[in-house]
């Protein structure tokens, strides 16, 4: 880590937020924004983190991305919600639909909502758990208009990397966070190999003749990516239903894109051609059995995970995010460790946008 330099993160939240304030993003939103992608980086997930600055900065300098989106409700009902996002920020869009569930749930025991025309919301993980606090489980899933995998037995990128997210509180043992890609590998951890100079390994990704690649720029460029499973032989076909799936409940259910439309039907709408659908649920423990009762069955359940039997050479297992717990207590007390070069690019940030450093 010498090449690394650790940062407070409240700092780093504070230049964030003040950089989406120069692009004129209102300072209420652009404080969740900035949270969204600081909280990435305090879990050590940090292909979702403030690396990803640029896909929100130049959108908002070009005037591709609403500073101030207007989220409007198509149709409501008392659990549910099919918001337009009207083109705003994913971070911002995602987190005020979180909310929106959360106060369904509250009253009417389920909160569900389907959102369009947005953009890429960060950390999935991150409005799951925004249910947390409130003793419910959450649910959030995303797509977006870059497909990159490719169906079991295709060589097309006719899906994106469809993340799922489902956040359950406990008692004393760490909450449940699952945060995973319906992809063998997050897109982005692609582009953190290629800035890295790093080959990436086998099972990741294909070329047009279907065989593997491990070059990270040859990747990146082709965009095939495996879905879970990598191989018929590995189960990819249930990575790749797993995608399906997604994209059913975010771009079909809302009426936003889905699949590869975006290359498929370039005359579609270009606001819903070249945007992300989210869905997001918020669901009350206690309206099925006392809150208490449940977070002792979860204590149960995680603790039993963890203390069971090792697999030879291994004296560990970890219960579903374990490891991003650890690794926010760590980075909360010494730091988030970023590169010295990224360092210097959020410097160079800071000066043209005439923000403290």
């Amino acid at each position: 880590m010498n090449s690394h330099i650790r940062v407070n993160a409240d700092k780093v939240r504070n230049l964030i937020c003040s950089i989406f304030e120069r692009l004129a993003v209102p300072p209420s939103d652009a404080a969740i924004a900035a949270d969204v992608l600081v909280q990435a980086d305090l879990r050590g997930v940090d292909s979702h983190g403030i690396n990803n600055l640029s896909q929100y900065i130049e959108p908002l300098r070009l005037g591709e991305l609403n500073p101030k989106p207007t989220v409007t409700k198509i149709t409501e009902t008392s659990t549910t919600a099919l918001l337009d996002g009207d083109g705003g920020m994913g971070l911002v869009v995602g987190a005020k639909a979180m909310e929106l569930c959360i106060t369904k749930a509250q009253l009417s025991g389920v909160g569900i909502a389907t959102v369009r025309r947005s953009r890429h919301f960060g950390m999935a993980a991150y409005h799951a758990m925004m249910c947390l606090p409130y003793n419910m489980i959450g649910v959030a899933l995303t797509n977006n208009s870059s497909p990159a995998i490719v169906p079991t037995y295709g060589n097309e990128p006719m899906l994106a990397t469809n993340p799922i997210s489902v956040a359950a509180p406990t008692r004393n043992e760490i909450p449940f966070v699952l945060d995973m890609a319906t992809s063998v590998v997050a897109f982005s951890k692609i582009g953190a190999a290629l800035t890295k100079g790093e080959k990436i390994p086998d099972g990741w990704v294909v070329d047009d003749a279907g065989n593997p690649i491990n070059d990270a720029l040859e990747a990146w460029n082709g965009r095939r990516i495996l879905p879970l499973g990598s191989t018929p032989d590995g189960s990819s076909h249930k990575g790749y239903g797993l995608a399906v799936l997604v994209d059913i409940l975010t771009g079909v259910l809302s009426g936003g894109c889905y699949g590869n439309m975006a290359t498929r039907l370039p005359h579609a709408d270009p606001k819903i051609r070249e945007s992300s659908s989210h869905f997001f649920l918020a669901l009350r423990v206690d309206v099925f059995r006392p809150i208490e009762e449940f977070k002792d069955a979860m204590d149960d359940m995680l603790s039993a995970l963890r203390n069971s039997a090792k697999a030879p050479g291994c004296n560990r297992i970890y219960t579903h995010g374990e490891k991003e717990f650890e690794t926010l207590k760590n980075r909360i007390k010494y730091g988030i460790p970023y590169h010295a070069a990224f360092v210097d690019q959020l410097h160079a940030l800071s000066k043209e946008y005439n923000v403290p450093f």
